[in-house]
């Protein structure tokens, strides 16, 4: 019986490196094959504990490079994708709008293409992640579903909506099966500081600002990152051909309530006197474009797939802000050279 082959991209990444570990895992049947650029958010150290596995190979490759993509596609022949691997940081989109186009849109088109090509994909699946700033912003109630209308504000959203798009089209024109995914703020290891989390623990811990834009009252939805992979686990598994699901953890937290939170829980990690680390906030200017709320109705994936997360948010920050303080050398590996560069840019 021929081992399946299944491609995932993006796999050195935060969400990325999860899923391959769980795949490699639960599946040693499967032959799991990495692909990487290694940018400044993808870390090879986020997969030692997986490295020599029988059944994982790392392949570094650039999904912008369609002549590598169609070697890669015609060399191992892969019967499904994962498809993790994109620029993801609003603020840099910001910055560089080209870059995420290019990654996110065009890095796409040509996975599609070199799956379409080179691989019997009506026997296998392109499985598209995806985010729920595609269906732009909320007021004080209501939730994304499935069929919520696009509306994306920010060059981030605009790259990651057109993706979406462009499966979608590879589906009905050319039959290519695929499902897609839309998940909310994911949190917990291996993320890289530039996101609002392990950003405000790495600033805790060095006494350094926790930067909170404008007034602090915008509002998303929060979701442990082991719980969306095991989400991709059974997308990827159950699913329906030509499927979208929303992945939420049905968690609305405002950013000034979350980082007064991480506060106090690091004020007592690092027995520091209450309201210590909450001197440190400071509010900043506002970014371009700022999404007031985003909130996810997952009951879709729950209903039709029997998907749930499974940590409630305090028990889930508990193990993050842990996990941050067990592997500082991981953290201070990352927070050197470009991204200081990167941070003193954004923040100061």
């Amino acid at each position: 019986m021929n081992r399946k082959k299944i491609l995932i991209t993006g796999g050195a990444g935060f969400i990325g490196s999860h899923v391959v570990r769980l795949f490699v895992t639960s599946y040693p049947n499967y032959d799991i094959y990495n692909l990487d650029a290694l940018t400044y958010a993808g870390n090879l150290e986020n997969l030692k504990d997986v490295e020599q596995a029988s059944n994982y190979n790392f392949v570094k490759a650039d999904i912008t490079d369609a002549s590598d993509l169609n070697k890669l596609f015609k060399l191992y022949n892969f019967d499904s994708v994962i498809h993790l691997a994109a620029e993801s940081h609003v603020d840099r989109s910001i910055e560089d709008p080209l870059s995420f186009a290019k990654t996110n849109v065009l890095g796409t088109i040509n996975l599609l293409e070199s799956f379409k090509m080179y691989s019997d994909f009506k026997k296998g699946l392109f499985y598209h992640i995806s985010t729920d700033e595609v269906y732009g912003t909320l007021g004080e109630t209501g939730l994304f579903k499935e069929n919520t209308s696009y509306d994306p504000n920010s060059p981030y959203a605009a790259s990651k909506a057109s993706s979406d798009h462009f499966v979608r089209a590879y589906g009905e024109t050319y039959g290519l099966p695929f499902v897609i995914s839309n998940c909310s703020n994911n949190y917990g290891s291996f993320q890289f500081p530039e996101k609002l989390i392990p950003l405000f623990i790495n600033n805790i811990i060095n006494l350094k600002p926790l930067p909170v834009y404008g007034d602090g009252n915008y509002t998303r939805d929060w979701l442990f990152v082991v719980d969306h992979a095991k989400a991709i686990d059974t997308v990827f598994h159950k699913a329906k051909i030509g499927e979208t699901y929303n992945i939420g953890g049905h968690n609305e937290w405002k950013n000034i309530d979350l980082v007064k939170l991480l506060c106090s829980k690091m004020n007592k990690h690092l027995n520091r006197a209450a309201g210590e680390s909450e001197k440190l906030i400071t509010f900043v200017k506002d970014r371009p474009g700022h999404d007031l709320r985003y909130a996810i109705d997952a009951s879709k994936i729950e209903r039709e797939l029997g998907w749930k997360p499974s940590l409630t948010f305090d028990s889930g920050l508990e193990k993050t802000i842990a996990w941050y303080l067990e592997n500082e050398t991981w953290l201070n590996h990352l927070t050197s050279g470009k991204y200081q560069e990167y941070y003193d840019g954004q923040y100061k």
